[in-house]
């Protein structure tokens, strides 16, 4: 490759900025890949903007995936016959097609600008004929569903006919006078899609957030969520619109949009054999996100292909995740809806000659491979049987002649090309666990490799998005689809999500729970999306920092300080604030009657009016945390202290420490002798203000609670570093427990706002639960209720700290 001075003045002369310069440096393959379009271009000056986005579009296009004959395509943008990223798009199709069809030496010309639209030009009638034309031919559809399908109207038009090479604005125009001429202008009727695409931002806002609106107040200020920056910039605004995806059978792409009108289809498929985690929360709001921002439908598909890892609590628990993040799946679907189909087309695929029964051991299977010390790959001995021999090995497999491991499936793919995932995967293997849907009706069960790209093409799939672990998947993703000439959907990979400080391998988190470290799967210390429920971190907040991070390629390894900090921020928008003491004593006040008792109004949130006020009762026996107390004054102690003056949130006058009492064996103090200074003869404003809460039986004061406080639960920010294993590195502090807490009475209230399942029914079991009551607590933190609520020794609510009011400069996260 040439120097970094050469190649900088190469990009520059193809247009680029000295920061996009820089950018593309950074990577190594669209380094390469600008090289190489800057050398077939051999400009001696800057072209004009649209031929330099052009070649920029083309570099983005073949960064991964490369084209043969991409030359050509240099060379008809820079000519400007190629002028649209649709045109540009079908000129890619065009040439891997040529190669996939072995026909690359059949190259013409002609044919090339006959499938790239060049010179293609459109009068304005001859839009509106074509545009007349379909929307007569649906004009009883039009009529009934009005303008919510002119969107669609549009894709299907730019996608099924010529109209894909003429002026998308024009288009648009004409649909927009026809859909006016046959139904006449907007009106009420067509209000509701508007509220829908006018705010696309709340597609992961009010939508993603969905029933945790309910749960607590309404934001106040700017929404944390009211941005769609995740679909608009960087790696989800790249993708292919529908029907971009290449096929190798061109007839496949106008089925599948007849099939779709033109719209978003995504899944999130995961495997029911656990519990998700906070990095499957970016997968849910990516693909849930992405199909609603584009008016699509995102499927919930279980890759149930495993008996023997499934269990029902699984899948429960993924669809109850799913919906408490507020996403309603278009439909939920399984693998083994397609058990016949796919078994089906593992025959096919075998009668093509791309499969064969293989009956060598795993070791031998990985010797094949290159082994352990990546030697050279030879074929198995079994590769190439005869067809016929291969489809009866491939029946008697599924009709119990072999027991497991005597026999697979493997696809023959290419063993010389240099990504693993095209050496000849397996396609089935044999289990005799009964399936928790299909029993025992079946003893061969399909792959991963090969399941997840042809349930793709079943539900047709527009975006097929997974993380960057599966990258090389993609070649053999699509290898099969072209094998089978089905319809293909188009793979691609973003960045998967990591927390550092915590692990989530599933083996490790079931040895953390069978051992005893933790409580469950559901342990608010743990990072599965079911424990962060029951921490109480509200779905929104999820959905917040989700959307803060972005989407890119890289993989993202976040510290879970970051990861508190976005959920503070949002917790701070949107709950009440309330008092409670960690650790009470009580404060006698001398100069006040026994009988002694006020309240005093006080706001769920000051400078919030819409949260509302509470009443808290004022007497003679009040209680402040023992941390707020010290036996010793000094100079720079401004809280309660013998003889010193201590204000009491929200209380007219300060009370001033007179005496106190220990425990002669513990050395704890017991009781805590102060003065109200109502009689001071003049008001002197104390230095700081502590919480406080009164004893007022009749008013049921204080509350009495079980606080749960988390820290990290392990030591570093990397526990499988360490040198005695990750449990070595567990922090024997993650959890204090305060038995005896008490709450000011306000949280009655914030309890009876929050919806609990008792109260709105079962339909809501499934997403709202106790952990939906969440406050501030002053001074303290932000928490939730636990499940474990009324469960505990004396009945006593448990509340959970969801995180800290602020980042702990002690913490090492």
């Amino acid at each position: 490759m040439a120097d970094e001075a050469t190649l900088t003045a190469q990009l520059k002369i193809l247009g680029l900025a000295d920061k996009a310069i820089k950018d593309t440096f950074k990577n190594k393959k669209l380094t390469a890949t600008y090289t190489g379009i800057a050398i077939e271009a051999n400009l001696t000056s800057t072209p004009e903007p649209d031929v330099t986005k052009g070649l920029s579009y083309l570099a983005s296009q073949t960064k991964e995936t490369q084209c043969p004959k991409r030359e050509v395509i240099t060379k008809a943008i820079i000519d400007r016959r190629l002028k649209t990223n649709v045109q540009i798009q079908a000129a890619l199709e065009h040439l891997r097609g040529l190669e996939a069809e072995g026909k690359l030496g059949e190259y013409s010309e002609e044919v090339f600008e006959r499938e790239c639209g060049v010179g293609v030009e459109f009068t304005k009638e001859e839009v509106a004929a074509i545009v007349k034309q379909h929307v007569d031919s649906n004009k009883e559809r039009i009529v009934e569903e009005r303008y919510k399908i002119a969107q669609e109207t549009l894709s299907v038009l730019k996608n099924t006919t010529d109209l894909k090479w003429a002026p998308p604005l024009e288009v648009k125009q004409e649909v927009d006078t026809q859909f006016e001429a046959l139904i006449g202008p907007k009106d009420e009727r067509d209000n509701e899609k508007k509220k829908t695409k006018a705010k696309p931002a709340a597609a992961t806002a009010a939508a993603s957030a969905g029933k945790d609106r309910k749960e607590e107040a309404k934001p106040v200020g700017s929404d944390p969520l009211n941005t769609t920056s995740m679909f608009e910039e960087g790696f989800l605004a790249a993708l292919h619109k529908p029907g971009g995806n290449y096929q190798i059978i061109p007839e496949n792409r106008e089925k599948h949009l007849r099939e779709t009108g033109g719209k978003v289809y995504t899944r999130f498929p995961p495997e029911p054999n656990g519990y998700l985690h906070i990095g499957h929360s970016k997968a849910i709001a990516i693909n849930f996100g992405f199909a609603r921002y584009h008016g699509g439908e995102c499927y919930l598909r279980y890759d149930d292909t495993n008996p023997e890892a499934e269990e029902e609590r699984y899948f429960v628990a993924i669809r109850e995740i799913v919906e408490w993040l507020g996403f309603k799946p278009y439909k939920i679907t399984y693998s083994s809806d397609h058990f016949q189909r796919l078994y089906d087309l593992a025959e096919d695929l075998t009668k093509r000659g791309f499969a064969y029964v293989c009956h060598c051991t795993a070791e031998e299977v990985h010797l094949q491979r290159g082994g352990d010390n990546r030697g050279p790959r030879y074929a198995c001995p079994h590769r190439d049987r005869p067809i016929e021999e291969s489809l009866m090995e491939f029946r008697a497999m599924r009709d119990g002649k072999y027991k497991p491991k005597e026999a697979i499936l493997r696809m023959k793919q290419d063993l010389e090309d240099g990504n693993p995932q095209m050496w000849d995967l397996t396609a089935y293997r044999i289990l005799e666990t009964p399936h928790h849907r299909t029993g025992n009706e079946w003893r061969v069960y399909p792959t991963y490799d090969f399941t997840h790209c042809l349930c793709d093409s079943f539900e047709n799939i527009s975006h097929s998005l997974c993380t960057t672990e599966f990258i090389n998947s993609r070649q053999s993703y699509d290898w099969l689809c072209n094998a089978l000439e089905i319809y293909r959907p188009q793979q691609s990979e973003y960045g998967r999500l990591n927390l550092t400080g915590t692990i989530m391998s599933k083996r490790k988190i079931a040895k953390l729970v069978n051992q005893g470290y933790v409580r469950g799967w559901d342990d608010p210390r743990l990072y599965t999306l079911v424990a962060i429920r029951r921490r109480g971190v509200p779905p929104g907040a999820i959905l917040s920092f989700v959307n803060e991070l972005g989407v890119t390629t890289a993989t993202t390894n976040i510290q879970i300080k970051r990861f508190e900090n976005s959920i503070r921020k949002y917790l701070e928008e949107t709950v009440p604030r309330l008092m409670m003491v960690l650790d009470p004593v009580p404060v006698i006040i001398e100069n006040l009657p026994e009988d002694h008792y006020e309240s005093f109004s006080v706001p769920f949130r000051p400078g919030v009016p819409k949260m509302g006020e509470h009443e808290v009762p004022f007497t003679r026996k009040v209680y402040i945390d023992r941390s707020d107390f010290r036996e010793v004054d000094s100079r720079d102690y401004f809280r309660l202290a013998p003889g010193k003056s201590v204000g009491l949130f929200k209380v007219p006058c300060p009370i001033k420490c007179t005496s106190f009492t220990k425990d002669p064996v513990t050395g704890l103090i017991t009781e805590i002798r102060a003065h109200y200074e109502s009689d001071a003869p003049t008001f002197v404003k104390p230095k700081t203000y502590i919480q406080w809460l009164a004893h007022c039986p009749s008013k049921n004061s204080p509350i009495q609670v079980e606080a749960r406080l988390f820290n990290q639960l392990f030591k570093s920010d990397d526990p499988e570093s360490n040198p005695d294993g990750f449990l070595a590195d567990i922090n024997p502090d993650s959890e204090e427990i305060f038995g005896n807490a008490i709450i000011e009475v306000g949280f009655e209230e914030v309890r009876r706002r929050a919806p609990w399942p008792e109260r709105e029914g079962e339909k809501d079991k499934k997403v709202i639960g106790k952990e939906s009551t969440r406050f501030q607590a002053l001074r303290v933190g932000y928490f939730a209720m636990d499940t474990d609520s009324g469960n505990v020794p004396g009945g006593k609510i448990v509340l959970n700290r969801i995180v800290t009011l602020k980042e702990d400069a002690g913490k090492n996260a």
